[in-house]
């Protein structure tokens, strides 16, 4: 129902090209954003990343051509290609193409994947101490673009690379005092950013995962150990994770949630330490799916999520007061944040992660 929600609300042909498939982001919409003259890169990633759930959740030939006319359509709206100025941009596609080329055998995709691994690999600074700018230029390194990259390049077999990302995202934005992930430091000069969002958190958790797979080296067993235990005391009410937003901040909860369920499926070890790390990431994110799906309003047969899964959902009254750009580079949210597709997002990515738990017997 999270999915048919998306279809039918978001997803539209790009100018009416036939073939192509991209997600309005935002619902009531407004004109430019019918068109399509706003780009939210990374949102339109987790559409592709969420198209290619669906898919392998329940394999058919419609999801299997929704996924590549997504993907395809992605870089015709680019105007450039596949690539852009921002590292976190790139490795959310990279993500979302890795897994459709591998799980829906789209091989038309590689060229993608080539065009992006390499900025990914390449801007890592050892001058600096190691650790990748958000974005060309930029004097600041922060865990949105290392801990997807970090993924991304561990897919793609770079696996000392990832591993580089993962040392260094634990010894340079790890809090001692709360043990979560601050956002960023500026290089060289060492200043570091504070703010703690809860995809900082899921995007290691994710990263520290897949490594203690590839290596079997227990430092990574023990970075998500500790960090789990941090995300339940400080980012959950009653199990469910908290805060939650609008604009880009509505992809935050469900990228922790995505990662989260990383963590309950895949995490190794027979032992009583590791079955209790997995049963604690699975609580976590059937709590939140629970509570989702409970304060979720039913429009025209289909869920509209809340930007705080705690908090009865609003119904957005028209495309007044959508999200704008700042200076900076992101999108702030719109005056009711459900309208926003990342918000809707989030609530589909959850429900799959829950998905995801429950097919594992997590």
């Amino acid at each position: 129902m999270a999915e048919a929600a998306i279809l039918s609300r978001h997803l539209r042909p790009l100018w009416a090209i036939p073939g192509t498939e991209l997600g309005v982001v935002g619902w009531p919409a407004t004109k430019r954003e019918r068109g399509f003259l706003t780009w939210h890169f990374w949102w339109q990633a987790h559409l592709l990343d969420c198209a290619v759930d669906a898919a392998v959740r329940v394999p058919t030939p419609a999801r299997r051509k929704r996924v590549g006319a997504i993907a395809r359509t992605h870089r015709l709206r680019n105007l450039t290609g596949w690539t852009n100025r921002y590292y976190d941009d790139m490795a959310w596609l990279a993500i979302a193409l890795e897994r459709a080329e591998r799980t829906q055998g789209l091989t038309s995709l590689r060229g993608g994947l080539k065009a992006l691994e390499l900025p990914l690999f390449s801007a890592w600074d050892p001058g600096n101490g190691g650790g990748l700018p958000w974005r060309i230029g930029s004097d600041f390194y922060n865990a949105p673009a290392n801990g997807p990259a970090g993924i991304a390049l561990l897919r793609l077999g770079q696996t000392d690379r990832a591993q580089e990302m993962a040392d260094w995202l634990d010894a340079t934005l790890r809090d001692p005092e709360t043990g979560l992930i601050l956002d960023g430091i500026h290089l060289p000069s060492g200043e570091i950013e504070r703010p703690v969002f809860s995809y900082c958190q899921g995007v290691v958790l994710g990263l520290e995962t897949e490594l203690a797979v590839e290596t079997g080296a227990s430092r990574h067993t023990d970075r998500v150990a500790a960090l789990l235990a941090a995300v339940e005391e400080r980012m959950t009410t009653r199990g469910v994770i908290t805060g939650g937003g609008g604009g880009d901040g509505g992809l935050f909860n469900g990228i922790l949630a995505r990662y989260l369920a990383v963590v309950a499926v895949s995490l190794p070890g027979d032992g009583p330490r590791e079955q209790g790390i997995r049963r604690s990431a699975a609580a976590i994110v059937r709590a939140s799916a629970v509570a989702a799906w409970h304060n979720r309003l039913d429009v025209e047969g289909e869920p509209l999520f809340g930007h705080d899964w705690n908090v009865r959902a609003t119904l957005p009254g028209g495309s007044a007061g959508a999200g704008k750009f700042t200076a900076g580079g992101s999108v702030t949210a719109s005056v009711v944040p459900e309208r926003d597709l990342s918000v809707q997002l989030s609530g589909w990515m959850l429900m799959e992660a829950a998905y995801q738990v429950a097919a594992a017997g997590a």
